[in-house]
């Protein structure tokens, strides 16, 4: 049984919250509470009794950001945030991801059948987020110890950052992606927006690469999402429109509700962001923006698969494969939901295996050449 601490100012939502989650049997809200306070004071009563914390942002006493970063420095769980649909709303859960929270949905809850699949998306969050329960009590209780031993690990110069083991499969045969490449493409859902973050932010003003991001995300959030890459990154991170040109140095983010992808005007390539296909699970779909790289670009891109729900980007990622592309995957310690890089993994498509922390230093290498 999945046990859940809903947290919401409002007693009608936190009702209507209850409602909804416990529509599935494996689930049980456990508790609930009015605000920040409350809701740590239950927690930390009690840290065993809760799976997943579902957070508001806006509440009185403590606001969301506030309770997340007391949370996370003392009995550190799976957050899902409960966001508004506004740009005030996109740029604080955006900040809460930064500081922890695994995952976010915006209330949706006006109409039935809003309500409906809203109901069902929390449920299914909730579910996945409760795996990572092991992994943020291990990665939030290291970095806290860390932070109280600063000064000591600074009186100790010289020790080299290792890189991470990644997790591939025994049997998995990695190869190097061989470069030098002009086109990174990243495909990315749940778990993704810190991950993006810690990639973009360290490539060089000079990177000899124009990136793209389809990461799924709601309208009101990519752009928000976009200009605090952009604030954090030494190279420019715009969100995409129809027809830019490729440009070195440059990252363009997908806008939520579209689809990026590329075409060709006469032999030059340019950004395509468009609403077809239609009737595509998610807007924007990895498998358009891998698809279409590997139809025009070919041996110019490497793909990039990182955290995220479902098996979005498996079929776009076989025509970049099959066209000369290489693919690097997230592995699975290091990612909140496995599943987008486990597609690619299972289906023997990424050439290398990586943990997070070791994607960014590839995809400057594999750029250059080197």
């Amino acid at each position: 049984m999945i046990r859940v601490i809903v947290v919401d100012d409002s007693l009608f939502l936190r009702n209507s919250l209850v409602s909804l989650i416990e529509q599935d049997q494996e689930i049980k809200v456990a508790a609930t509470a009015r605000d920040g306070v409350d809701a740590l004071r239950k927690i930390q009563a009690a840290p065993d009794d809760f799976d997943v914390v579902t957070l508001d942002v806006e509440m009185p006493n403590m606001n969301g950001l506030d309770t997340l970063k007391k949370l996370m420095a003392t009995v550190p769980l799976p957050v899902l945030m409960i966001s508004s649909l506004t740009e005030q709303g996109a740029e604080t859960t955006l900040r809460a991801l930064e500081l922890g929270a695994l995952d976010f949905i915006p209330k949706s809850m006006e109409k039935e059948k809003d309500k409906e699949t809203f109901g069902r998306e929390i449920r299914q969050k909730i579910k996945s987020l409760s795996r990572r329960k092991v992994f943020v009590r291990l990665k939030y209780g290291a970095k806290n110890k860390a932070a109280e031993k600063d000064s000591r690990q600074a009186s100790q110069p010289g020790q080299a950052v290792q890189p991470k083991r990644s997790s591939a499969p025994a049997d998995y045969v990695q190869t190097p992606c061989k470069g030098p490449r002009d086109l990174v493409v990243i495909g990315v859902s749940t778990g993704g927006p810190p991950v993006v973050q810690k990639i973009l932010s360290a490539m060089p003003e000079d990177l000899p690469a124009c990136i793209l991001v389809a990461q799924h995300m709601p309208p009101a959030f990519t752009g928000p999402f976009a200009r605090r890459l952009d604030s954090v990154s030494k190279i420019t991170v715009t969100e995409a429109v129809d027809g830019d040109k490729f440009q070195r140095g440059h990252a363009y983010v997908c806008p939520g509700g579209k689809h990026i992808g590329i075409r060709l005007r006469g032999v030059l390539p340019q950004i395509a962001v468009t609403d077809e296909p239609k009737d595509a699970l998610y807007k924007p779909t990895v498998n358009v923006l891998m698809a279409t790289a590997g139809k025009y670009m070919g041996r110019r891109t490497l793909g990039v698969m990182l955290t995220g729900m479902g098996n979005d980007g498996v079929e776009g990622a076989k025509v970049l494969v099959d066209n000369g592309g290489c693919l690097i995957a997230q592995d699975e310690a290091s990612c909140v939901v496995y599943g987008m890089n486990k597609a690619v993994i299972d289906a023997k498509l990424a050439n290398l295996i990586l943990d997070a922390d070791d994607i960014a230093k590839a995809v400057i290498d594999t750029v250059r050449g080197k």
